[in-house]
């Protein structure tokens, strides 16, 4: 039986305020879980009150939408809200940004099967093929929710532009994008867009990637194939400038009687209450230590100490390689 976290608006939805980024449990950090242990950790998270289960069609290359249709969604598929993406395909085994309309409608269709559903709560183009428009994206979209085979659409990783055009194409559920206290990008713009439009907000990678994990890891304890290891910040000559704002952070969760990572989580949830988080893990351990942060309470002055040390310690590195950046939308600060 689920228990109560506190919930907030996901576009037509309420919803726990902490979900769960399901992509850990196929691919990206470390070596995934046995779909055994995935599957544990699912019943885990649904029991301590997580709605918001959110995937997509890339996680694994299928295996992830594979792995939650196969046996949770069986058993809780009216009492979850539903969440996956499109735009990034497992084409041919592959990871390929596409979203002309006949890509989209394949990805959608994979979806479905794998997912064993009829329909998706929400569904987002997970990255804008800056080939294609993007009405003509967003558009197709639309269909879907039109067809019956989505309930609502999303975008992720958009500049606040770009959402307006989705947004006057097609209307647009939810924007989702990394936000966390060494990821403040989303203030340039695209909170205050979102807000404007009535558009909710969901934060992935609030824990900065692992980052702000309770015990620092560097570069060269990530497996092969991590992601991290292309990522300009986990670089051993940024990572070491980083320390400081790592410890000044620490420091703070220490006298909130809290770990770092419920801190990071409590913060990017005081940015308002219309945004949402969905961090991610693979271990039974760090879920239950997450969803903690729904009862950590900060103050004005709390918030005020933490925005000192992130507006002066600076954070070395960019979000993203420049190959990587290049097939994203969003807003950056200069570096």
């Amino acid at each position: 039986m689920s228990t109560q976290l506190s919930t907030r608006q996901l576009g037509p939805y309420q919803v726990s305020a902490i979900g769960l980024g399901c992509m850990n449990l196929s691919h990206a950090y470390g070596a995934p879980p046995s779909d055994e242990d995935a599957n544990r950790l699912l019943q885990e998270a649904f029991d301590l009150g997580i709605t918001h289960f959110d995937s997509a069609a890339l996680y694994g290359l299928g295996h992830n939408e594979t792995l939650l249709g196969k046996n949770f969604l069986k058993k809780y598929r009216q009492q979850i809200t539903l969440i996956s993406k499109g735009g990034v395909g497992p084409a041919e085994g592959k990871r390929v940004i596409d979203s002309r309309p006949e890509s989209l409608r394949r990805d959608i269709e994979g979806s479905l099967q794998r997912l064993q559903t009829d329909v998706i709560d929400l569904y987002y183009l997970h990255r804008w093929d800056k080939k294609v428009p993007i009405e003509d994206a967003i558009g197709t979209l639309g269909d879907f929710v039109k067809e019956g085979k989505v309930r609502a659409i999303g975008m992720s990783e958009i500049s606040a532009q770009t959402l307006r055009k989705g947004h006057a194409t097609f209307p647009i559920a939810a924007l989702q994008t990394e936000y966390s206290m060494w990821s403040r990008n989303p203030e340039i713009a695209l909170l205050q867009t979102c807000r404007e439009l009535g558009i909710s907000f969901v934060a992935f990678s609030p824990l900065a990637r692992g980052f702000f994990s309770q015990s620092l890891l560097a570069i060269d304890q990530f497996l092969e194939k991590d992601i991290r290891r292309g990522m300009p910040r986990f670089q051993a000559e940024n990572f070491e400038k980083n320390i400081p704002f790592y410890d000044a952070l620490k420091q703070v969760a220490h006298n909130h009687h809290c770990t770092l990572p419920q801190l990071a989580l409590a913060w990017v949830l005081h940015q308002g209450n219309d945004v949402l988080v969905i961090p991610g893990t693979a271990k039974l351990s760090h879920l239950r230590e997450n969803i903690a942060a729904d009862q950590i309470q900060l103050s004005a002055q709390s918030l005020q100490q933490i925005d000192d040390i992130l507006d002066g310690i600076p954070v070395f590195g960019n979000r993203y390689n420049a190959v990587s950046q290049l097939e994203v939308d969003t807003e950056q600060y200069p570096t």
